[in-house]
């Protein structure tokens, strides 16, 4: 029988590598049908099978990195880092790619993450939960602690989903605070509440519908257009077209969701701005999805769907032409 030694740092609580009652270690004991056990300040692993037990080694190394830089996991990304273990090669390569307290946890978010670092506009799209506009989020913050910006603007169009915004109660802002809440919300795991509140009041961070861009020149911000697929051509025009000296821009968006009438100004500009030095496109999957794994089972489930849906109407179309 082989065996694994893993040192547990003093600065990390066992309970929090093998869960409460042990819940995490005996999933991986049966899910590997390997031995875990803790002598001293180590955690061992026995095991016959030479890839089970570099997969059990990889998750708790990696549980205890990320344990040490704060982040308390839950059991979703715990599932979340089982599966992508099996799955890659080398997810240290994947993992040591940060900004600030967040990690790249798919190759895809490491990628995106270089994007930005080399251009100064990039396009992340992709299908909810990958990651787009948290990380988007997260790369302003660390340019606005470092200083390499001076502030943070976050926009996106507010879009009708059902509901009309003249039978919302309040003035504009207030109408459209629902459709910028995500933002809000991501900005508030960054900073936490009061600083989000502090630099909110002062104007450092400003949120604000995509209407409110037109006529603006925004110097040394970093800007984040979020739910790009809802935009039309003239909204994109005029968003890009923002962007002053010492800026940064991040637009994200799924251009399988798209909720308006028109043709989406997201998908138009994939090729108006293709092969443009400073300006990336991120394609990011369902294997880069971050939420609980029932996520990634239903985007596929739903690509699968309608694909299949196209494909009928395909055969229709054809068969009415034929006649």
């Amino acid at each position: 029988m082989n065996l694994r030694r893993i040192p547990v740092p003093s600065d990390v609580a066992i309970i929090e590598i093998l869960g409460q009652y042990d819940n995490k270690a005996r999933y991986l004991r049966r899910r590997y049908n390997v031995e875990l056990s803790i002598i001293d300040d180590e955690i061992r692993i026995k095991g016959e099978d030479e890839k089970s037990l570099d997969v059990v080694e990889k998750v708790l190394r990696e549980m205890i990195n990320i344990t040490r830089d704060g982040h308390l996991l839950d059991w979703a990304e715990f599932e979340y880092i089982v599966e992508e273990n099996e799955q890659i090669k080398d997810p240290q390569e994947v993992y040591k790619k940060s900004v600030g307290r967040v990690k790249a946890k798919t190759e895809g978010q490491k990628k995106y993450i270089d994007a930005v670092e080399k251009n100064d506009i990039v396009f992340s799209i992709g299908p909810a939960g990958t990651g787009k506009t948290y990380l988007a989020s997260a790369i302003a913050v660390d340019y606005l602690k470092s200083g390499k910006v001076q502030r943070i603007v976050l926009t996106r169009p507010a879009v009708e989903a059902g509901e009309k915004l003249g039978f919302l109660p309040g003035d504009l802002i207030e109408k459209v605070d629902p459709y910028l809440r995500p933002l809000y919300d991501a900005l508030i795991d960054m900073l936490g509440i009061e600083r989000f509140i502090s630099l909110r009041e002062k104007n450092i961070i400003e949120i604000a519908p995509l209407a409110y861009m037109r006529g603006r020149t925004l110097n040394n911000a970093f800007i984040i257009l979020d739910e790009a697929q809802n935009t039309t051509y003239e909204q994109m025009k005029m968003f890009l077209t923002r962007m002053g000296f010492g800026s940064k821009v991040i637009v994200t968006g799924d251009i399988t969701q798209i909720d308006i009438q028109e043709r989406s100004g997201l998908v138009i500009t994939q090729e108006i701005l293709k092969n443009i030095d400073g300006i990336a496109f991120v394609y990011l999957t369902d294997a880069d999805v971050v939420r609980h794994p029932l996520v990634k089972k239903i985007i596929r489930a739903y690509d699968k769907f309608e694909k299949l849906e196209k494909e009928e109407k395909g055969e229709t179309i054809e068969k009415r032409s034929r006649r």
